[in-house]
């Protein structure tokens, strides 16, 4: 598989928020995802300045990891099962909503648009430095 981007975007996870209405029935997507998508979007152009969209006829892979900052009011022993991969985070943002928001961020950037994504990896865990990291590639037909 042919790699397309490696990036790393710092902080806590963020999943897509779900667009909200005024009183008026006007729909807009919430600061926080917004936010967060720049965020991954000033990455992506930050790690790769001349990048150029892959075609939009050439499927891709992503593979997604989140990474939560253990809990410093647990104990120690569970700190070092959660380091370990012996305890996983099930919490929030859900997996799909975290995929979302990447994905969406990368549009026109990385990808023509994420409806070449063809094969999906996501997963969510504990780790010292919270982020998340996204690898793009192809996919050999």
């Amino acid at each position: 598989m042919k790699i397309i981007a490696e990036l790393t975007i710092p902080g806590e996870p963020v999943g897509k928020g779900r667009p909200r209405f005024t009183k008026n029935g006007h729909s807009f997507t919430p600061e926080k995802t917004v936010n967060y998508e720049n965020l991954v979007k000033l990455t992506f152009k930050s790690d790769y300045p001349n990048a150029e969209p892959v075609a939009k006829d050439i499927p891709l892979a992503a593979d997604i990891t989140a990474w939560y900052r253990v809990p410093a009011s647990v104990s120690r022993k569970k700190q070092e099962a959660m380091l370990a991969n012996k305890l996983l985070p099930a919490k929030k943002p859900d997996t799909d909503n975290i995929a979302k928001a990447v994905l969406d961020a990368l549009n026109g950037l990385a990808y023509y648009d994420d409806a070449q994504i063809v094969e999906l990896t996501v997963a969510k865990r504990y780790g010292t430095v919270p982020c998340v990291e996204v690898v793009i590639s192809e996919v050999s037909t």
